[in-house]
Parts: structure tokens; C-alpha cells; sequence
């Protein structure tokens, strides 16, 4: 278990007027992710990055031990060549995208370690050059639950399988997937329907998983197996 170490959690903001009810849902992931590593040994921090001068956010990433990435709202269409109109589009927030972009570039060229969750693996994805599914129905409960239990299968040659072993308890709430690889990425993960669920970075200590390992009913067990999993590599690639 990593014991003391900073850690730097990325969220997009900490106040939604025009969605209240999605703001108290990340809310609650956010309560249970700190706490989660919090219990794994960290010295979590968790900073909204909207309102945030992008120089202060790259620097904080810079001086952390590593960096998880939230999730929130779809990435903007336009910073993969996506539709700029598709169904439940919903709000963008190209700023904060362009921030953590530069923050997962960043910690690429400096090898710190870096799980991306949900809109995070996403913009891992998007960061090197990789594109997403503008609209998918499926892996999102349109109840008032928000999230589904889905299977998730890890890849045959994926050489540290245990850390993405959820088996058919991968809590998904997502309307959008990884669609080509950025460069340099593999798959590590997917549903049964073939969605990509995980990716990882081929040479650095960067992963990304479409479920949701934050999730207060797993996040004991998930979220911070994945982060020592990211230490783990980190160190054994130096």
C-alpha cells in the first residue's frame, strides 16, 4: 500500500446550477473517491478545474506523486473532429478540457502516473490523437440509479490482469467511448458488446477505464488497486 504520498484529483467544477441533481451525483463519487484513497495510503487533493488558471493546475501536477483524472460532462466534439450535434450532447466545457489535456501530456513526458476515469480515460484518449463514439445507448441507466452493472472482460495478453479483474461489477454510467486509439495506447479491457472499458499507455504509467472504480459500493476495492497498478508500472519502467 503507497503510503503518503500526493495525489492530485482533477474534477471539472464544484457547482452546476443549471444541473443540480448531476452535480450531487459527482458529488457523491467524489466523497467516495477521497475517501477510497484516502484509506489506500494517499494524501488525495482534489481541485476543480474550471475556475483554475491552467499554469497553477499544470504546476500542482507537476509537484504531485500522481494524478487521477474525474469524470463530468462529454468532451468537447471539437478537439477530436467529432459531430458538434448528437443526442444527449448536453453541456461541454472546452476549457477545462484544454487543461487537462495539457496536464496528461504533461505527466506522459514526465512519466507520472495517471488514471483517467470515465470522461478522464476519455481525454486520455482524445490527448494522443484518439477519437471517441460521439453517441452509444447501453452502458448508461436513463433511471433515476444513473449507473449499470456491466461485464468487462480484460485482454488475454494484458500482463498485470488482477488490477482491471472486475468481472460483471463495473459500474458504468457513460453515453460515449473510446473509438481509434490514440498513439501509443493499447486496449486493456472491454464489454461484451466490444465497447472499450480500459486502455493503457504501451511505454508510461498511464491507464484509463471507462467504468466507474469510485463508485461508493466498489470504490473500497477498485480505485485504489488501479492507482498502485499505475505506481507499480511507473516504477518498474524507470
Amino acid at each position: 500500500m503507497t503510503t503518503g504520498r500526493d495525489l492530485l484529483v482533477l474534477h471539472v467544477r464544484d457547482e452546476r446550477p443549471h444541473a443540480p441533481d448531476y452535480q450531487r451525483l459527482l458529488d457523491e463519487l467524489n466523497i467516495a473517491a477521497m475517501r477510497a484513497l484516502t484509506d489506500a495510503g494517499w494524501v488525495p487533493t482534489l481541485l476543480a478545474v474550471a475556475r483554475r488558471d491552467p499554469r497553477e493546475v499544470l504546476d500542482r501536477a507537476r509537484d504531485a506523486d500522481a494524478v487521477v483524472i474525474m469524470g463530468g460532462e462529454d468532451v468537447d466534439p471539437r478537439l477530436y473532429g467529432g459531430a458538434l450535434t448528437y443526442p444527449d450532447s448536453g453541456q461541454h466545457e472546452p476549457e477545462a478540457d484544454r487543461t487537462m489535456i495539457a496536464v496528461i501530456r504533461q505527466s506522459l513526458d514526465r512519466r507520472t502516473p495517471l488514471l483517467g476515469i470515465c470522461r478522464g480515460h476519455q481525454l486520455i484518449n482524445v490527448a494522443l490523437g484518439g477519437t471517441l463514439i460521439e453517441h452509444m445507448t447501453g452502458h448508461r441507466d436513463t433511471g433515476p440509479s444513473h449507473f449499470v452493472r456491466t461485464r468487462v472482460d480484460v485482454a488475454a495478453d494484458e500482463p498485470d490482469p488482477v488490477a482491471f479483474a472486475v468481472g460483471d461489477d463495473a459500474r458504468c454510467s457513460h453515453h460515449q467511448a473510446v473509438r481509434a486509439l490514440g498513439d501509443g495506447l493499447r486496449v486493456v479491457a472491454r464489454a461484451d458488446d466490444g465497447t472499450i472499458e480500459a486502455i493503457a499507455h504501451r511505454d508510461a504509467p498511464m491507464f484509463g477505464v471507462q467504468w466507474h472504480p469510485e463508485h461508493p459500493e466498489v470504490a473500497g476495492g477498485q480505485l485504489g488497486r488501479l492507482l498502485d497498478h499505475c505506481v507499480d508500472r511507473a516504477t518498474a519502467t524507470v
